[in-house]
Order: C-alpha cells, then structure tokens, then sequence
C-alpha cells in the first residue's frame, strides 16, 4: 500500500492549535495514523536526573499529529493537495498531486 504522506515530506497542519503551520515529516507511524512533524506540535517534558552528573529539567520535544490533520504539500506548485496514485508501465506505484498532476 503505498502512503499518502512519507518521510521527509512537507506537510501544512490543518487544525488544531498549530493550525496554517508548515514542516518537514520526521517519521511516520502507519499503525497508528500518527506523523511526527518538526516544529510542530511541541510539548514540554520534565524531565528527572537518572545517573550521576545528568542534569533535569524541562525539555521541549515535537509530538505526535494525527495522520489526518496533515495535509501533503506539493513541491512542484507549493500548495497543499490531495494524494492521486498512477499506475507507471512497469506496475510501480507513483504519487500524483490532485492538482498540477506533477509526481512527488
């Protein structure tokens, strides 16, 4: 099956409260329809000292977005769009944007 968002994919955040914000996807959970996204959805982690000379403190990491609440954006015509998929002469699978029909 091939995925509508992947690694190191572009994508625009479509609610929430990160809403219009665009970055670059740094692993995606397809079991669980989870996108880590950097820059976006960044909580904040206290964090304790486990061994000796560790410090603690806060940490702020990205969590995870829902799968749906991203949308891919095309790197030929810079717009958000859905995902078509062709068929190539080879039987490869190839992603599609819905609206300058350009491959990702």
């Amino acid at each position: 099956m091939l995925s509508r968002v992947k690694k190191n994919d572009t994508v625009l955040v479509l609610s929430g409260k990160d809403k219009g914000r665009q970055g670059l996807v740094i692993s995606v959970d397809p079991k669980k329809d989870l996108v880590l996204v950097k820059d976006v959805g960044i909580i904040t982690r206290h964090v304790k000292p486990r061994r000796t000379g560790e410090k603690g403190g806060l940490v702020k990491e990205e969590a995870s977005v829902p799968l749906c609440k991203v949308m891919p954006v095309c790197p030929s015509c810079k717009k958000p769009c859905r995902v078509q998929i062709k068929f190539l002469e080879n039987n490869d699978k190839t992603r599609i944007c819905h609206r300058c029909k350009e491959a990702f």
